[in-house]
């Protein structure tokens, strides 16, 4: 996709040796966010760094948020705009209490409870909620007018350099012990293997229908006997979440108005994918189809070592899209795209 390609580009531009799986990889980490990305891309040429494991990502990443240029460039947004708003002297404890909440909505209550215990004020509810709402539009967290309610921001990022900002400017800790805690518990991911071999893929499977986009595709790929065509999408997003709750994500949705796609990925080299797994998949296409209303969604699954024979049989009764490892790869030749990186599980 295309934060793929400009990680590709960034490393080519600031002459940082980047490998092929690992690309996508750095856009995810990174939030999808191109200052992110070229940060770290600019940390690996600083440092003489290759970008080449996700242990080494985890690396430049803990010296760029606790030093480098995303600290620099954070760290001054985030000053001038407490400085801006610090009506009541708490400012810096709210926003780094509302970064260590936990769930989707931020307790104000706790957070309360919490300044009682760090700072000995009692704040009111009123004025906590005051200063959270000056701070959502520093987009420091996000403010819910509907609802009236508050969340932590959807970047991955700036929720880490709030949390060791936290610990160094409002908690008074030393900063060396900061940052060195910081790289040790970015040294001690150890994120599994599947996981990353199948975010490669759901990466793959959406390039293919971008430049697929108004094609005909060969059916045989996605084992239909008619070709496939694949419409011009309006939007095409990975890992979106229907709501909260398990099995409530989904690893490819693509929207092209009266038409959707919904596909599911999964890496697994020991083992086929059973039918418990397409009737879950099923179920998010129904929910697609119940909040977005298309006349029709199509239903695509890909599990590199195939599906059981029950799975194939029910897939075929209710039309669902399917493929396996050689089928990607030779969608992926088909539209001019790499096939799926070539590499063992460690």
């Amino acid at each position: 996709m295309a934060l793929t390609e400009l990680t590709r580009r960034a490393a080519k531009y600031h002459k940082a040796s980047l490998s092929e799986e690992i690309a996508p990889i750095v856009a995810e980490r990174c939030g999808g966010n191109p200052f992110y990305i070229t940060a770290v891309v600019k940390q690996a040429a600083k440092q003489g760094q290759a970008l080449s494991s996700e242990e080494n990502l985890n690396n430049i990443l803990a010296v760029d948020l606790s030093s480098g240029f995303i600290w620099a460039e954070l760290n001054d947004q985030v000053t001038r705009w407490i400085e801006r708003i610090n009506d009541y002297g708490i400012t810096k404890w709210i926003l780094y209490l509302s970064a260590l909440e936990e769930g989707e909505r931020l307790n104000l209550e706790r957070i309360q409870q919490a300044l009682q215990e760090n700072e000995g004020k009692r704040v009111s509810l009123e004025k906590i909620q005051d200063v959270l709402i000056k701070l959502s539009r520093g987009d420091l967290l996000q403010y819910m007018e509907l609802g009236r309610w508050f969340q932590k921001v959807e970047d991955p990022i700036l929720l880490e350099f709030l949390k060791v900002w936290g610990r160094i400017e409002v908690q008074g800790q030393d900063e060396g012990q900061v940052r060195d805690d910081l790289r040790q518990k970015y040294d001690h991911i150890k994120r599994k293997f599947s996981e990353l071999l199948g975010y490669l893929a759901e990466v793959y499977m959406a390039q293919i229908l971008i430049n697929g986009q108004r094609q005909n595709l060969p059916g045989q790929y996605f084992h239909q006997d008619s070709d496939i065509k694949v419409p011009k999408f309006t939007y095409l997003r990975l890992r979106e979440k229907l709501g909260i709750g398990k099995d409530m994500e989904i690893d490819l949705h693509g929207a092209a108005g009266i038409e959707h796609w919904v596909a599911e990925s999964k890496w697994w080299r020991d083992r086929t994918v059973g039918i418990s797994l397409v009737k879950k998949l099923l179920n998010k296409a129904e929910i697609v189809k119940k909040e977005r209303k298309p006349d029709f969604v199509r239903v695509w699954f890909f599990a590199h070592n195939g599906f059981t024979e029950e799975a194939e049989i029910f897939m075929q009764e209710h039309n669902v899209f399917w493929s396996t490892r050689a089928d990607l790869d030779r969608l992926l030749a088909q539209v001019g795209l790499r096939t799926l990186p070539k590499f063992e599980a460690k």
